[in-house]
């Protein structure tokens, strides 16, 4: 198994503070990454360090890929961590970070396509239920599937 020893969250706030709080508690370094009106929020003094995105809006900060690989490569981050929203259902971010030789915790890329793609998650879906059904009808007790 694979040591995390930087771990670098592609979040902000509370959901940033979180993360950090369970690293720390289990001796992971941790990163923060940051747009410009965020430099003196608490997750950013909450990390060990923090790197600047220059950037005010999201888009120009937390959603921009380029610019969060770049704040782990100089950072020396060896993980990260999407935290919720921003990049974290982004298949093409979670592919990104596994090209970079990063640990992405989180859904595998094709989970995430899969999942973001409502007909291909309810087919999904279906294949598993019947699967369930089929086992359960084996053993010969009774399972009812209610869903739209």
């Amino acid at each position: 198994m694979t040591q995390i020893k930087r771990l670098l969250i592609a979040n902000r706030g509370e959901i940033a503070r979180r993360v950090m709080r369970s690293a720390s508690n289990m001796g992971i370094h941790t990163v923060a990454i940051y747009s410009d009106g965020d430099s003196n929020e608490s997750f950013v003094n909450d990390a060990d360090e923090g790197w600047a995105l220059d950037g005010i809006t999201a888009t120009e900060t937390y959603l921009d890929m380029d610019k969060v690989l770049a704040a782990a490569e100089s950072s020396g981050a060896d993980t990260i961590h999407p935290g919720y929203g921003f990049l974290s259902e982004n298949a093409s971010f979670a592919q990104k970070v596994k090209d970079a030789d990063l640990i992405w915790i989180g859904p595998p890329p094709e989970a995430i396509s899969t999942m973001g793609d409502k007909l291909a998650a309810k087919k999904l879906m279906d294949l598993e239920l019947r699967e369930q059904c089929y086992q359960v009808g084996r053993r010969r007790k009774r399972f009812f599937v209610i869903y739209k």
